[in-house]
């Protein structure tokens, strides 16, 4: 293909004959029969009758040509840890964590739920899974205990790998007790808990359930652990993600399509070269960590940087280091952190030697234009801004400069990737927009590519419900956020149509946080709303109608009760979950008909104009609002 435009055409127009060709980038033990099956959508099923291993190509198949190149390198700057494994020792220590799960019974198609921090096992454990055939579902070591309860209820796993604690800041935070109280609240009980002891907080052992990761490797030192090889379709992973109800949904995700998806992603959208090195800042409990940490490199046959550790510790130059250590080519990292780094001394950009890096990938939330132009004049290296989803895997918008080199416009995401059919709807009527600047809804034309979602795990009514609308003459895939399209087809996502917010990358259900909030005895009514941020994106900001007010006729005591509601989140949710600020009002602004008027609420709170407000019940309830936020 001479140009992009050509390249994404044809990933439309000649569909099948496109991603049979982006299939031959992978190893198959059986080549698919059939490229693309939509014959029941929403439903595609991708490769059909082709058989592989995501660990396979991870790891396995580099053994030949690439047996101690660098493959895993693992740095944490909380510990002072950092080890290097090659794919051989990569590939000796997968297998002893896959010989220790089928030793606690975990067989083709068991859940295995892994709660961790970013230590090297975190990725044993993951590949360990996608050898033996067993579904993965990792959740965000930074989720407290009843999150996580929901999540355990929902995978029901056989096994919970995890581990004593992880550490932020030089602060321990202990794990066990989390994941001990988490277990105690589902109604599923793991038959076993594999626990890595680093030795950082005590823990108590439940006899018979618990056991030592340490131990049980080691009892399979030289283990051979065939790869299990699956059908494209069978289920590689679940992970979950907020919504616009309080319920999270688990993502479910195929293992040949996801495996070609990513292959095409690291040769057309980063760029990545066989013994190159990739760095993403991104943690594997997110889509990001599990598409780029993990898989996509490996598959690529790069080396990839696992990092435990802040931007800014030791200083504000230490990823800086690493990508001068260790020839990083092709970096991913989020808006929020670069605007963690503005904070600090620019010298620090300028005081390693990056000449080997290609570009700095930047996604997770809306990248503002003077974020983009502050880290781009600092590193003197293309920044490629992209827009993508937990469902889809891997980038729906960006720069594919390894087919054709295009230019960024800063905050633009950029162009629709090949195998993404992107339109611009309205909002009421669905109808198609396609001038330049008008403002829609991102919708997706089915059928969606490869490595995209297969639907939400044990719940297809609730994928086809919440993702698939119909529109004039045809059903789509809403993304839930709104965006404009220049005349040169680049887009920009203006935010969320839902109730979904989203806090320095990290999606988060206003719905969840309210019902947390609503737990404390003192809280009559509660609403979230997403509140524009210059450093987090947004942040979530609570209004509270208290029970009893009374007592509420102080800043002291306002501010304690304030303080009460944030460690209910804390505890229930996470630290990530915790609202900016707990307001008190007497009323929340409804309708008449008794709907919250949420994106009244919001705009109030951003100082915006709160719109058309004909259908409010108590105009009163808003103007409090207003009086709170004034400076």
């Amino acid at each position: 293909m001479s140009t992009y435009a050509e390249f994404y055409r044809r990933s439309i127009d000649d569909r099948d004959a496109f991603w049979a060709e982006q299939a031959r980038l992978i190893d198959w033990k059986q080549a698919p029969r059939t490229i693309c099956d939509n014959s029941k959508p929403p439903f595609t099923r991708w490769f059909a009758g082709g058989t592989t291993n995501l660990c396979h190509n991870a790891v396995d198949r580099h053994l030949q040509t690439r047996p101690d190149q660098p493959a895993l390198i693992y740095v944490s700057t909380e510990t002072g840890a950092e080890r290097t494994y090659s794919f051989r020792e990569l590939h000796g220590e997968v297998q002893r964590a896959a010989a220790a799960l089928q030793g606690l019974g975990v067989k083709k198609g068991d859940r295995v739920l892994i709660y961790m921090p970013m230590i090297a096992e975190a990725a044993f454990a993951m590949l360990a899974c996608a050898r033996i055939g067993a579904i993965h579902s990792v959740v965000f070591g930074g989720f407290a205990s009843v999150s996580l309860a929901s999540r355990i209820e929902d995978a029901t796993p056989k096994v919970i790998v995890s581990a004593d604690a992880g550490s932020r800041g030089g602060k321990v935070v202990p794990y066990k007790p989390l994941l001990d109280e988490a277990i105690r609240l589902s109604s599923h009980k793991p038959q076993s808990v594999l626990m890595v002891d680093r030795g950082l907080a005590p823990m108590e052992s439940v006899t018979g359930r618990d056991h030592d990761w340490a131990a049980l490797t080691g009892k399979h030192k030289d283990a051979q652990v065939d790869c299990e090889w699956l059908d494209s379709t069978d289920i590689s992973y679940t992970i979950y993600t907020s919504g616009t109800t309080g319920r999270p949904k688990g993502v479910q995700r195929d293992v040949g399509g996801y495996a070609v998806a990513l292959a095409a992603s690291m040769k057309h959208i980063f760029l990545g070269e066989p013994g190159e090195t990739y760095f993403s800042t991104s943690d594997i409990g997110w889509v990001v960590g599990h598409s780029y940490i993990i898989y996509g490199p490996l598959i690529a046959g790069m080396a990839t940087i696992m990092y435990e550790g802040l931007p800014i510790r030791p200083d504000a130059g230490i990823w800086w280091s690493l990508v001068e250590k260790y020839k990083v080519t092709s970096m991913f990292s989020a808006p929020t952190a670069v605007r963690v780094l503005k904070k600090h001394d620019p010298a620090f950009l300028k005081k390693y030697d990056l000449s080997s890096l290609k570009a700095l990938s930047l996604a997770g939330e809306p990248l503002d234009e003077p974020t983009a132009q502050w880290i781009s004049d600092g590193l003197g290296r293309p920044i490629i801004d992209n827009y993508w989803q937990t469902e889809s895997g891997w980038p729906i918008l960006a720069l594919a400069n390894g087919v054709e080199k295009q230019r960024s416009k800063f905050g633009s995401p950029g162009l629709p990737m090949y195998g993404y059919d992107i339109r611009l709807v309205h909002e009421s009527t669905g109808a198609e927009l396609t001038a330049p600047g008008e403002k829609g809804v991102v919708v997706i034309e089915g059928p969606t590519p490869p490595g995209f979602m297969q639907t939400v795990w044990g719940d297809d009514q609730r994928y086809v419900d919440t993702y698939w609308h119909t529109v004039p003459g045809r059903t789509v895939y809403s993304t839930f956020d709104w965006g404009i399209r220049d005349k040169d087809g680049y887009f920009f996502i203006l935010g969320r149509t839902d109730d979904v917010i989203n806090v320095a990358g990290h999606r988060l259900g206003t719905r969840e946080i309210e019902e947390s909030i609503s737990s404390h005895p003192n809280v009559a009514e509660v609403a979230v709303v997403g509140v524009a941020d210059s450093l987090k994106g947004q942040v979530a900001m609570a209004f509270v109608v208290p029970r009893d007010a009374a007592g509420l006729t102080d800043t002291a005591s306002r501010l304690k009760l304030e303080g009460d509601i944030m460690k209910v989140v804390d505890e229930q949710l996470g630290a990530v979950a915790r609202p900016s600020r707990v307001h008190f009002v007497n009323l929340l602004p409804k309708t008449r008909s008794g709907k919250l008027l949420r994106r009244a609420i919001q705009a109030v709170a951003e100082g915006r104009d709160a719109g058309d407000l004909t259908t409010i019940e108590d105009p009163s309830a808003l103007q409090q609002i207003r009086d709170l936020m004034a400076p």
